[in-house]
């Protein structure tokens, strides 16, 4: 089952889901990422919560003009007015009081959302409110998706990701540095009000497939999972659209292939899913690469500290430092150093003799601000500069390689 779901071979309604939440977490992954180089990210969560009364709304107004009030096309516009008047209210609050965003984004998250449930248990009580099915904007709904309807995803999430490429640059500009944008002369205002526009855009595309409480973490997750793996923003962009659009692809297979897994929720933990494994395996930022590196650390504190002991005729009593200098062959089983480790260690210790002249010369504060124990002198100094060290220590002198 899952392996005909991934290649769309389960039916019609499991290929246009599969398609539409592909299309979503592509555009979702690449707009997210500039709210989260913005450092915005719970504006998002603001934004989705305030769909809800525009989503009831819409259906009121369908319905007053004859219809069933189940127009997908009219439900995201009145999604899109209520979100886009929290978004204007949000902004009007951060900007003319003295309230801080995150007091403002608490205040029109709570306030739309209880007006949206509000109005949807008003609609409940209505004839044709029974059976509006309109509970699946909380958590998305696939059920009997229509061929018109993944089409309006389609063109919505592929519209966004247009704009998106079209506006990167100031918007990547602004997330970054808005007051070196704004000393170039960018509306750093009107592009913060259209990178919210994006996000909207995002959030009402995708209430049809995870719902406007979920939206958020197609959002956030891909960004934050691409973080992970690179440095650079384009780089970022890309990797957050391939993670998200490779979420929603694996998460409507999976929900398709099982009876009565809802899509949204799928779609978010897997999209979790590529972000724990980010998080444990990535390269450099990852947890393991951190682990060895810290590993690789103290085998160099017990290496750097038992060549000094060495130096110093001490004995060497830390079983671990015993066992590393034993199998990097600097000593013998005994302790004893090899002659290897007692050139390693006759350096070290006037290593430790050149940086302590370096760190009582106020002239070198500099190089002597990056003395950590087990910096190789040579990469900080010239040979000229480390023989004229030598020079005051007295004793034999290194020739220059």
């Amino acid at each position: 089952m899952l392996w005909d779901a991934l290649t769309l071979q389960l039916g019609y309604n499991a290929t246009l889901v599969a398609i539409g939440a592909t299309l979503l977490g592509i555009s979702a992954g690449v707009t997210g990422t500039f709210l989260f180089l913005r450092k915005r990210a719970l504006v998002s969560d603001a934004i989705s919560h305030a769909t809800l009364p525009g989503v009831c709304l819409g259906f009121m107004v369908l319905v007053a003009l004859g219809g069933d009030g189940r127009n997908l096309i009219g439900l995201l516009a009145g999604s899109a007015v209520s979100a886009w008047v929290g978004l204007l209210c949000m902004n009007w609050l951060t900007r003319h009081t003295r309230l801080a965003e995150d007091a403002a984004i608490g205040a029109i998250l709570s306030v739309f959302f209880g007006l949206g449930i509000v109005l949807l248990t008003v609609i409940q009580t209505m004839g044709v409110g029974r059976q509006a099915g309109l509970e699946g904007f909380l958590l998305g709904s696939t059920a009997g998706m229509l061929w018109a309807d993944a089409l309006v995803i389609a063109i919505g999430g592929a519209a966004t990701l247009l704009l998106v490429m079209i506006i990167r640059r100031p918007m990547t500009m602004v997330a970054f540095d808005p007051e070196y944008a704004a000393a170039r002369g960018l509306p750093v205002h009107r592009i913060d009000l259209a990178m919210m526009g994006l996000v909207m855009a995002v959030t009402v595309v995708g209430l049809k497939i995870v719902g406007l409480i979920l939206i958020v973490a197609l959002l956030i997750i891909p960004p934050v999972t691409a973080r992970f793996w690179t440095d650079r923003s384009d780089r970022v962009v890309l990797l957050a659209g391939l993670a998200g659009g490779l979420a929603g692809y694996l998460g409507a297979a999976m929900s398709a292939s099982a009876p009565n897994l809802p899509t949204g929720p799928i779609i978010v933990l897997v999209s979790f899913g590529f972000f724990a494994l980010s998080l444990l395996l990535a390269p450099v930022r990852g947890v393991l690469a951190a682990i060895l590196r810290q590993l690789r650390f103290q085998r160099r504190v017990h290496i750097r500290q038992g060549l000094l002991a060495l130096a110093q005729g001490q004995k060497i009593y830390e079983p671990l430092t015993l066992r590393l200098l034993r199998r990097t062959g600097l000593a013998r089983a005994d302790g004893v150093a090899t002659d290897t480790g007692k050139a390693r260690a006759a350096k070290a210790l006037r290593d430790e003799k050149r940086w302590e002249i370096v760190r009582a010369d106020q002239m070198q504060e500099a190089t002597a601000a990056l003395y950590d124990g087990l910096r190789d002198i040579e990469t900080v100094l010239t040979h000229d500069q480390i023989a004229e060290i030598d020079r005051q220590i007295g004793g034999p002198q290194e020739v220059p390689a």
